[in-house]
């Protein structure tokens, strides 16, 4: 009896979370905007100007590639 009632209570709670779980549902993507000249929207990305970092990036780059140049050179003498 012990066994039934424990296998009845798993059943009870599995059946009852399932039915609590079809009441949720994801929201809707939000709306992009448009970002259309003259809108005074920003894009759909954003207003993050991208040349301070592309700037940053390839200065960083050519300072990794310059240290791992000068550290080669360095280790061979």
């Amino acid at each position: 009896m012990k066994n039934f009632s424990k296998k009845l209570a798993i059943i009870i709670i599995g059946i009852a979370l399932t039915f609590s779980v079809q009441s949720i549902y994801a929201d809707a993507p939000p709306d992009p905007g448009g970002g259309g000249p003259g809108t005074g929207d920003l894009p759909v990305g954003g207003g993050a100007p991208l040349t301070g970092g592309i700037a940053m990036l390839i200065a960083m780059g050519t300072a990794y590639g310059l240290k791992k140049v000068y550290t080669r050179n360095n280790k061979d003498k």
